[in-house]
């Protein structure tokens, strides 16, 4: 997408062509009006001549115009490169987004880029082994049958609650690399990575019995009701991390 200041700089470039042009058809037609009505009378083809070059004229006029007065008009700025690049990448994230497998390549995207950004942590991990949970279940989720939907939408949330989970237990190591004052933050740390763990934990568990359920064929009771236990143990883990105060992860 063009910036303001390309279309303004595009249009005077226009223009001025548009002006140049004009000026050198009126020449052509004038210069070639002083030659042939001399040399052979005015007649009715002189006529057009004529009124060609008085026509040309008028509009190169009009043309050198209209540029000198978009000319007196202020330069639109130079775009900032950040804002430039977002655009850019949102229009691409669109056009990808509308082939067939587009939304799953972006969500991966998604996936390796924060994979990326905890490469050292010790979040790390337990992020990984979260992903590939996630991508089994999802391959999971067409033959669970309309029973498993309520679960499915529970692991979901407690896949985005483990993630949050991970970023605030990532933001307490970072912060940990501070000095001697990063020191205090060794108990937090360790009791959110030990939630995180218990938490990864318990979704795979879930993954385990939903993939469990597809290997036999069948929505049974028992084997819904096995899977639903495991992702009580989810959001149990879930529960317990709202419960902790705010204050012993600053």
């Amino acid at each position: 997408m063009a910036s303001e200041r390309a279309k303004h700089l595009k249009r005077l470039r226009r223009l001025h062509r548009s002006a140049r042009g004009w000026s050198v058809r009126a020449g052509l037609l004038t210069g070639a009006t002083a030659i042939l009505v001399p040399y052979s009378g005015l007649g009715l083809p002189d006529a057009f001549w004529a009124a060609g070059a008085g026509g040309s004229i008028a509009i190169a006029i009009w043309r050198w115009m209209d540029l000198r007065a978009f000319r007196a008009l202020p330069v639109p700025p130079e775009p900032d490169p950040a804002l430039v690049g977002a655009q850019a990448r949102e229009k691409l994230v669109g056009i990808v987004a509308k082939l067939p497998a587009g939304r799953t390549a972006i969500a991966e995207f998604g996936r390796q880029r924060e994979s990326f950004k905890l490469r050292g942590l010790t979040v790390a991990e337990p992020w990984r082994r979260l992903d590939r949970a996630s991508a089994m279940l999802a391959g999971l989720v067409g033959r669970l049958g309309p029973h498993a939907e309520a679960a499915v939408l529970d692991a979901t949330v407690a896949e985005q609650s483990l993630r949050d989970l991970a970023q605030r237990t990532a933001s307490v190591e970072r912060a940990m690399s501070l000095g001697p004052a990063g020191d205090s933050l060794r108990p937090a740390h360790a009791s959110l990575a030990a939630q995180l763990e218990q938490g990864v934990s318990a979704y795979e568990q879930f993954v385990t019995a939903a993939a469990g359920c597809v290997a036999e064929d069948s929505a049974t009771i028992g084997n819904l009701a096995d899977a639903t236990a495991f992702l009580k143990g989810v959001a149990e883990a879930m529960s317990d991390l709202r419960s902790t105060p705010r204050a012993s992860t600053a």
